[in-house]
């Protein structure tokens, strides 16, 4: 089950990339992560940003499959903010 943080908690994060996705629909918030993972360096995290619902549930599931860390999502203004911890 995703985690919900606070907007203090998400703004208390270190975020090195941002990724905006809003507006596309699945998958391609999930194909939007794949590819901003590559400029994350290891133990830093990405936030993305997506409009499209199941993105959260998308995102925690890749993230646990591939060795990342699922931080939580943060509900924006007609968005989510979505954050991971690269792990490997």
């Amino acid at each position: 089950m995703s985690t919900v943080l606070t907007d203090t908690d998400a703004d208390q994060l270190t975020v090195s990339v941002v990724t905006d996705a809003r507006g596309t629909a699945c998958p391609g918030p999930l194909l939007e992560a794949k590819k901003a993972m590559g400029r994350v360096a290891m133990g830093e995290i990405l936030e993305l940003r997506s409009s499209d619902p199941q993105t959260k549930k998308d995102v925690e599931a890749w993230s646990g499959k591939v060795g990342h860390a699922f931080l939580g999502t943060a509900a924006a203004q007609g968005y989510d903010r979505i954050f991971i911890r690269r792990g490997k």
